[in-house]
């Protein structure tokens, strides 16, 4: 087990414990601190949106587009879209990459490093689209800023790759949390949506992280749940096949908003054509139903307590829908939970109009479907139904609700993902196989660095040495020996020093000691395997090292320590057996990875 000790505070110490799969302590230390700095960020991203909206807005309240006048509302998003245009789409294609897809893609790709680039670009977009009137949310910026800024900590102190992991995780959640004061849904939506795993090594550390980001935003913005929810009460079971069939609609209407979202027709089309589109659509639309516009949060209060007309419910239902997804297959990146919250919310309203006009004496308070279609829609978009489950208790604090929920979002989750063929907005299944953060192996491999497993005892030598250089190199009794070419396009060899030392005593006898210092050894000549390696850095994560052994079909890689060229030694060798037994030694389904991975 990885302990703290008088020996272990040393920066070069902590990296190497990090390296370990138990490295709890550490990690926890790590999630402290990722979500004090998030939770930071979180207050001043929104400072920043209701120091914006202290422009033109009504008391300083960004969702107050009801209380501008119909031109200004309709021309916002206008000019939104304009900005967008004008200052992200003239950066590099790179640089436009925003939000949760964003993150899960540099997790899944990049080892969780995160462009300054998209940093910046992510603080002025999330503005625009929430000040703009956009169908869009807070979150997106709020996990991206959180996951990145979590991830640059890393990075500052390089540490290991698998710890970055755990990085982005913390980010995520405390983002989540400090947005929006849920700080179990910030846990299992990093868990179940980002990372796609569930280990003791990265609860824990998410769990502080999310902590430390509630507790920071409730000293700027108090404890008080995101809504005012009335006394909720069921009644009879016969609410039960009604709310199954809220269920089934809401999962329909997810898969729609996922289809329309990733359409690839609309994102073929020329870049004017789908921000002016964008605009103008959701321009008009605010001229008749200024609800459709920003988040929506202020519109989902006003259903809980059955302040909306059936109009209203309606076009929140079907233009906040299809302005959303339009705005996201038309390239701008905003988020997209507020919204859908705020679209399953107005349908479940309707659900419980209508089942209280049949019957009026036994269904339940339409406040009831209300917020059971927030969490039916949020887990059948995201198909993250724990996620859902969360969120719906933390935003309404209604224990009560739980049991009616868990079979409103099942049966949502099903339709949209085996009626509509929906697997998730941000995390799709490939056609052959699994996304990479679902694979068993990679997520073991992933959960470790190469030094925890890499042969420390090498010794570097050129090709041609001596007998006695030969016998210099096996006083330290190395496991191998790593063989360095003049020619640097040659790959770098490894030669178990078994064998030169097995050499040498089969023509000891035959060798006179005088001509050791001039008898010279071709270490590519003797017997033995050699294996050609390429080189790997030391905050690599096994999985990395996996993939280039597969890719390169190489034997061994060796490992590159130091940060400038001229510092640069090599420290180790890792080769696919160690892997392997790794592996081996791993049981990747285990909940618990600790007592797992324990040899």
């Amino acid at each position: 087990m990885a302990r703290f000790s008088r020996s272990s505070f040393s920066l070069e110490n902590f990296r190497r414990q990090l390296a370990n799969v138990d490295a709890l302590p550490q990690l926890c230390v790590l999630g402290l601190f990722s979500g004090v700095i998030t939770g930071a960020l979180m207050v001043g991203f929104r400072l920043l949106l209701e120091t914006g909206a202290a422009l033109y807005m009504p008391d300083n309240n960004p969702e107050a587009f009801e209380a501008l006048s119909p031109v200004l509302r309709a021309l916002l998003p206008m000019l939104a879209v304009v900005l967008v245009g004008v200052f992200l789409y003239r950066q590099k294609v790179a640089a436009r990459k925003l939000g949760v897809s964003h993150v899960i893609e540099r997790l899944t790709y990049h080892q969780g490093r995160f462009p300054l680039r998209n940093w910046l670009n992510q603080w002025w977009v999330g503005v625009v689209s929430v000040l703009g009137g956009l169908s869009a949310g807070r979150e997106g910026p709020a996990i991206h800023l959180g996951a990145a800024a979590s991830s640059g900590l890393g990075l500052k102190l390089r540490l290991p790759n698998n710890s970055l992991r755990v990085l982005v995780a913390c980010g995520t959640a405390a983002g989540i949390s400090a947005s929006f004061n849920t700080p179990i849904a910030g846990v299992i939506f990093a868990m179940e949506v980002v990372m796609m795993e569930y280990t003791l090594m990265s609860f824990m550390p998410v769990i502080l992280a999310s902590t430390m980001g509630a507790l920071i935003a409730q000293l700027v913005y108090g404890s008080a749940p995101a809504f005012s929810i009335p006394e909720v009460a069921l009644g009879s079971f016969f609410n039960l096949p009604w709310i199954v069939m809220m269920g089934l609609m809401i999962g329909i209407l997810a898969g729609i908003f996922t289809r329309i979202s990733h359409n690839p027709w609309i994102q073929q089309q020329p870049l004017w054509l789908r921000l002016g589109a964008v605009g103008v659509l959701t321009g008009t639309s605010a001229w008749f139903f200024p609800e459709v516009q920003g988040i929506g949060y202020d519109s989902v209060a006003a259903a809980l307590d059955n302040q909306l007309s059936v109009s209203v419910l309606i076009a929140l239902v079907a233009i906040k829908l299809v302005l959303t997804s339009l705005t996201v297959a038309g390239g701008i990146p905003i988020g997209i939970i507020g919204p859908v919250l705020v679209i399953g919310a107005a349908m479940g309203t309707l659900c419980g109009l209508f089942i209280a006009w049949l019957w009026p004496d036994k269904a339940a308070a339409p406040s009831i479907f209300a917020m059971l279609g927030m969490a039916a829609m949020m887990g059948a978009v995201l198909q993250a139904p724990l996620a859902a489950l969360m969120a719906l208790l933390e935003l309404t604090h209604t224990p009560n609700i739980m049991l009616p929920g868990m079979l409103a979002v099942v049966v949502a989750c099903l339709t949209s993902r085996h009626l509509t063929g929906c697997e998730g907005f941000f995390i799709s299944s490939l056609r052959y196989g699994l996304h990479p953060l679902q694979q068993p192996l990679m997520q073991a491999l992933s959960r470790v660095s190469v030094p925890a497993v890499m042969e420390r005892s090498v010794v570097r030598t050129g090709r041609m040495i001596t007998v006695k250089e030969a016998r210099k190199l096996l006083e330290t009794n190395p496991v191998w020996l790593v063989i360095e070419r003049s020619n640097q396009e040659k790959p770098v060899l490894a030669l178990k020093a078994a064998e030169l030392a097995r050499w040498l005593m089969e023509h000891d006898a035959s060798e006179a000691p005088a001509n050791e210092k001039h008898d010279r050894i071709d270490l590519l000549e003797i017997p033995g395997r050699r294996l050609e390696m390429a080189p790997i850095a030391l905050q690599a994560t096994l999985s990395e090292a996996f993939i280039r052994l597969q890719n390169n079909s190489l034997g061994a890689l060796y490992v590159v320590h130091g940060y400038r060229p001229r510092q640069r030694r090599i420290s180790g060798i890792i080769t696919r057996g160690a892997i392997e037994r790794y592996y081996h030694y791993t049981d990747p389904r285990s909940m618990d990875s600790h007592e797992a991975n324990k040899p």
